[in-house]
């Protein structure tokens, strides 16, 4: 009985720390992906990190990625930034990876 138990908790501990990954690899591709629009909208120093900022902020909304990229698709649009849908979709997915392997190397 005990060893079900124990599988139990592991399975429970295995989804706890993937989801946790998962939190913190979006986190940090919202602000690798705010300080790139923050480049191409002419942000830069404290302006940029504070535009970054508003970015990861905007994942909290709603649950998925909507919210970023509306957020970031308003701005190119208010800035005149020539990015498609297609492109900032792309560079979200590009930054999603290089996240998790910063995550995944410390």
């Amino acid at each position: 009985m005990s060893n079900m138990k124990d599988r139990e908790n592991a399975f429970e501990n295995k989804f706890a720390h993937d989801a946790e990954l998962k939190f913190k690899a979006e986190a940090r591709r919202n602000k690798l992906l705010g300080l790139w629009a923050a480049e191409l909208l002419g942000k830069t120093g404290d302006d940029a990190e504070t535009y970054a900022k508003s970015v990861v902020m905007a994942d909290f909304e709603e649950a998925g990625d909507e919210d970023v990229f509306r957020k970031v698709r308003a701005d190119f649009d208010a800035g005149n930034v020539g990015q498609s849908d297609h492109q900032l979709r792309r560079k979200m997915d590009e930054l999603l990876a290089l996240a998790v392997e910063q995550i995944q190397a410390g």
